[in-house]
């Protein structure tokens, strides 16, 4: 047996249980859509970042050069936090960035100065070398572009670059076990 309560509540009733069952209100506010076309926002998305590709090596010729003038301004004013802070947000940049622009290289590049800049005790102590050497990788990456021809030369830049800061940041960590376990964490950069 089934009867209807005032205010869009309907009852059913049964011999053992009831069934109540509320009106849908967005059934109100829908709006029925026919057979156009749906919006694909994913391939706008890719439609508007195919019209960009041509200003991605631009842009990372700019970043690169920002993460250069970081490093001429740290290794001209010496370490401070001002210093630390541009040359990590110029290199973290260019790892987040790196990628979509098509630069993966680069981006590996500058993830491994960015663990080199998060894990060093002490920045001041960290061989010239070192960030010089990361710092010159993304510009080389960046110079050349990122051609398939050259990605393996790339990938063998990379590895031995990470392997390096790897070697350095374990043995001026030894006595930091919670620095070590990040360290020993794998890459979050895609196709590292």
């Amino acid at each position: 047996m089934t009867r209807t309560r005032p205010g869009d509540l309907q009852v059913a009733t049964f011999a053992d249980h009831q069934v109540i069952t509320q009106a849908n209100p967005l059934r109100k506010v829908m709006r029925r859509v026919g057979n156009e076309p749906t919006d694909d926002p994913i391939a706008r998305a890719e439609k508007a970042l195919a019209a960009l590709s041509g200003e991605f090596g631009v842009w990372m010729s700019v970043e690169s050069e920002r993460l250069a003038a970081a490093y001429a301004a740290l290794r001209r004013d010496g370490v401070s936090d001002d210093t630390r802070g541009e040359l990590f947000r110029a290199a973290h940049d260019i790892k987040g960035d790196g990628a979509t622009f098509g630069y993966p290289a680069a981006a590996a590049a500058a993830e491994s100065l960015c663990r080199v800049i998060d894990h060093a005790p002490d920045l001041a102590r960290v061989p010239d070398e070192l960030i010089a050497n990361h710092v010159n990788a993304v510009q080389a990456i960046v110079r050349e572009g990122a051609e398939a021809a050259k990605a393996e030369l790339q990938r063998a830049l990379i590895r031995k670059l990470r392997s390096v800061a790897d070697d350095y940041l374990a043995s001026v960590n030894r006595n930091r076990p919670d620095h070590l376990e990040a360290l020993l964490a794998p890459s979050i950069v895609p196709g590292e």
